[in-house]
């Protein structure tokens, strides 16, 4: 294995309620390499796969057939718990990365100390809760001041760049961002995007991006790659990519499925 490759999936599929009368292929044979540092941006219309794909990768789903390897790991059977020690993963949710009945403090403490070896002494420490403070006045949201405050009193937006933070916390092999603005208003969404610009590219971190929205698809990140029927149908890098507008990923599109995109969600953001 190439020792610049993060991410290597070997043809790895998915189908659910086999045998079933509700039968689902969501991922057909998939090949997928992600070089270290690469940042992969995942658009696809409702059903195309780029949701199971990414909980393939995390572990929620083991594969039916293929090979998922992480950083020259091969983690296909490992579990999501087993696999979270390498990974960061953002969620749509926002109220689903962070725990509402505890500190803020508890909270990144909880992210910190993930993959450590445990101890009895629960209590943050001087030195953890002056580098929280640091880290969170890098968010630009004011919750430094905030550290002894239950997180469940955070709006959605700052739950998210929490989320964002304690994803990041420890540097891990892969970022695993899960549609992460969907349920966020325009200008806390635009926040959101910016805070994964700055993170993402101050700790050169390897990323996975799925969006429903197109611009964001094409405004972030090296890579594209579009999903379709559960099938990879279009990957895209780099300059080739940067020139891209919305209308020519419509166009590409309908030039490989064969249809028009009939996605409001993708169409509108």
């Amino acid at each position: 294995m190439a020792g610049n490759d993060m991410l290597v999936l070997r043809h790895v599929s998915k189908t659910f309620n086999r045998g079933t009368a509700t039968e689902k292929r969501a991922l057909h044979p998939c090949d997928l390499t992600v070089e270290r540092g690469d940042f992969v941006t995942i658009i696809g219309g409702n059903g195309a796969g780029k949701s199971t794909l990414l909980n393939i990768i995390a572990g929620m789903f083991l594969p039916d057939g293929g090979t998922v390897t992480l950083d020259g790991r091969d983690v296909t059977l490992l579990s999501e718990p087993q696999r979270a020690r390498y990974l960061g993963r953002v969620f749509q949710d926002p109220m689903r990365g962070t725990a509402a009945d505890m500190q803020i403090s508890e909270n990144l403490a909880m992210a910190y100390r993930r993959g450590k070896r445990r101890t009895l002494a629960w209590g943050v420490t001087r030195d953890e809760r002056a580098m929280f403070r640091e880290r969170l006045a890098g968010l630009g949201l004011g919750l430094e001041d905030r550290l002894a405050d239950k997180v469940g009193l955070l709006s959605g937006g700052q739950r998210q760049a929490l989320t964002l933070l304690m994803a990041t916390l420890q540097k891990p092999d892969l970022l695993l961002l899960d549609e992460p603005t969907a349920a966020l208003d325009p200008s806390t969404a635009s926040k959101v995007l910016g805070l994964i610009r700055t993170i993402v590219g101050e700790q050169g971190l390897t990323t996975f991006m799925v969006t429903h929205n197109m611009a964001d698809a094409l405004s972030m990140g090296n890579r594209l790659i579009m999903m379709w029927e559960g099938r990879i149908i279009y990957d895209v890098r780099g300059a080739e990519k940067d020139a891209l507008s919305v209308e020519d990923l419509l166009r590409k599109f309908e030039e490989v499925s064969g249809s028009a995109l009939d996605n409001d969600r993708m169409l509108l953001g």
